[in-house]
């Protein structure tokens, strides 16, 4: 569940996270767990997901599926082993749990440092990219005119609506998403003749224009199998066991826009309910997304397995492939005017929850985590305005890297987030476990396996930009680090080297003790983020005249308005000041009735993912 999102950043810090929890706790016409759920999924697939995971299965089948289903695990480990330690440790944002655990500000800082720049690398710029590729394709408008009006309906969505607008939609999305989804995957296994017809005609589903005596156009021979051979394949098996689980946990366990909704239930239990939940839901995107991707290319194969570089950019932009205009091209193609008109709605709404949610949780971050470092005294008013400035920075930067993102991995959007995560989350992931689970663990050593790790991780990045993956039919120049080992492998050795530079030389006790002094208090209270500070607010009377609340410009009024701050403005000036009431958390306590009920659907997920894994390997 998402604070909102105003033009451009989040309202008051202390505001949004105790209405979150007020309406999660009680205010809401049904089931909180259902509230979680629904919140943790719609944050969870944008519109990258729908772009990205059917791009995938047309190019190389099922394979990418793996990612969802070690979710549904990741998922429950989250509210079953990392969410009560962050309630006990009364926690808002993840990079102040291990300011807490470990002490010293140096973690803190670097961390949320990355995990801005993972917001920029792999969820801001590719849902931008991904919602416009969809625009583009339905209305034939440019990338980049796409982009800004996907932002300027976001922008609408949450000035107009505020946060009551997001925390109800986040629910009413996932349910538009779902039927929206589900109804294009009738359509298609309709006109395919059903998963033995899809079976059938993917391996004829060839371009009519390639290379001669190459694989260029063909589909993967191993395009039905999960597990796939561990050395020449695009998804080695063991790297799909194991280090594609290492970054899922980060995102899962660790990430502050998975996290912050189920921080955000009334206690453990609902949080358990929400997570089983969208552990279950998450079983569904191989036959919503991943399937039909794979009828996209059955049907239009000259289109989205084009296979020549000149030809795949006058049908998409893109010489590496077009393999992610699969889903667009379908449900412009497949469906009827009105059916297409709420597929457009699916993708908006799968957009905009994402990008209000990532929007929310990134200010929380810069704010809580660094702003208020270098400013201890600054005020809500600054918070909020720093708050909004820096989203719409981290938004010009996200536009400026999409053609990256376009043209990372072959032109398969998933897989260039995946590869970017793997190169960024093992080091974080490995720091979480251990701080969690490991007592010995101290903050010199967490602080240098994050550095070592990252480090590592950046020069691998650098190189994949450096040495794009070659087009088909190309020769491979790539260095040995590049073209032999995996990204999934490198996850791996990333995580090893993290953990080995955590293992302390000496012990040291965990600090997560209760910080009394002032700055800490001062923390707890502000939550989320915004601008400038007393020292500019002088700036703002000068341009939008007088803030005395009788003399108040209209001016002056109107952005007040859009800053959501006109009614606290209004009494600040009288009210004395007062020792602000702690803001609501998740309560640990479970009725034993209903721990049971959880238990046993945590094993019957559990075996169901594992029947899948087994089934489709």
């Amino acid at each position: 569940m998402s604070s909102v999102v105003m033009s451009g950043g989040t309202a008051s810090p202390c505001s949004h996270q105790a209405e979150n929890n007020a309406l999660f706790q009680g205010q809401i016409p049904f089931p909180i767990f259902l509230q979680v759920g629904a919140s943790l999924f719609a944050s969870n697939v944008g519109s990258g997901h729908f772009i990205g995971l059917a791009g995938s299965g047309a190019a190389s089948g099922i394979a990418a599926t793996a990612y969802e289903w070690n979710g549904m695990f990741c998922v429950l480990v989250l509210a079953w082993l990392f969410l009560p330690i962050y309630i006990a440790a009364g926690v808002t944002t993840m990079p102040e749990y291990l300011q807490k655990r470990f002490g010293g500000k140096r973690i803190q800082m670097f961390l949320a440092i990355l995990y801005l720049f993972i917001y920029i690398f792999t969820k801001i710029s590719v849902d931008m990219y991904a919602g416009a590729l969809f625009i583009q394709q339905a209305l034939h408008w440019d990338l980049y005119i796409a982009v800004a009006g996907l932002l300027a309906i976001t922008a609408v969505y949450t000035v107009a609506g505020g946060l009551a607008a997001v925390i109800y939609t986040d629910a009413l999305q996932t349910l538009i998403m779902l039927i929206g989804a589900v109804t294009l995957m009738v359509f298609s296994f309709v006109e395919v003749g059903g998963l033995e017809g899809l079976q059938t005609k993917y391996f004829d589903a060839i371009p009519s224009t390639r290379k001669e005596n190459s694989s260029c156009g063909l589909p993967r021979e191993d395009a039905f199998h999960i597990f796939r051979d561990p050395v020449n394949s695009d998804l080695p098996w063991p790297g799909v066991l194991v280090g594609m689980t290492i970054p899922s946990l980060w995102y899962w366990c660790t990430d502050q826009v998975i996290v912050q909704r189920s921080l955000a239930a009334k206690n453990l239990s609902h949080a358990k309910g929400g997570s089983l939940m969208t552990s279950y839901l998450k079983i569904l995107p191989l036959f919503m997304m991943v399937m039909p991707g794979m009828i996209s290319r059955i049907l239009f194969p000259d289109l989205v397995a084009c296979a020549d570089a000149e030809i795949c950019r006058k049908i998409c932009g893109n010489p590496s492939g077009c393999s992610d205009i699969a889903y667009p091209k379908l449900v412009i193609e497949l469906l009827p005017v009105g059916l297409r008109g709420l597929m457009m709605s699916v993708m908006i709404a799968a957009l905009m929850s994402s990008l209000t949610s990532i929007f929310n949780s990134a200010s929380t971050i810069f704010t809580m985590d660094l702003w208020k470092h270098f400013r201890p005294r600054c005020s809500e008013w600054e918070l909020m305005i720093v708050g909004r400035v820096f989203v719409l920075l981290l938004t010009v930067v996200s536009i400026l890297w999409i053609p990256l993102v376009q043209a990372g991995q072959g032109g398969q959007l998933f897989i260039y987030i995946q590869s970017i995560s793997s190169y960024l989350q093992p080091p974080v992931a490995m720091v979480f476990i251990l701080g969690c689970f490991w007592k010995r663990a101290n903050e010199k050593g967490a602080f240098w396996g994050l550095v070592i790790g990252l480090l590592l991780g950046v020069i691998r990045l650098v190189l994949d930009f450096i040495y794009p993956e070659p087009q088909c039919g190309e020769t491979d120049l790539r260095p040995g680090v590049v073209k032999y080992m995996h990204y999934l492998y490198f996850s791996m050795v990333l995580a090893v080297i993290s953990t080995l530079t955590v293992k302390p030389k000496w012990t040291r006790a965990c600090h997560l003790q209760e910080e009394a002094d002032e700055h800490q208090a001062d923390h707890t209270d502000t939550f989320l983020g915004c601008l400038v500070g007393e020292s500019y607010t002088s700036l703002f009377t000068v341009f939008l005249g007088t803030t005395n609340t009788k003399g108040k410009s209209k001016l002056m009024t109107t952005f007040l308005w859009l800053c959501g701050m006109e009614r606290k403005q209004e009494n600040a000036e009288n009210a004395a000041p007062t020792k602000p009431e702690p803001l609501p958390m998740a309560s640990l306590e479970e009725k034993p009735l209903v721990k049971h009920v959880l238990n046993i659907n945590l094993l019957l997920c559990v075996c169901a993912g594992v029947f899948l894994w087994a089934y489709f390997a």
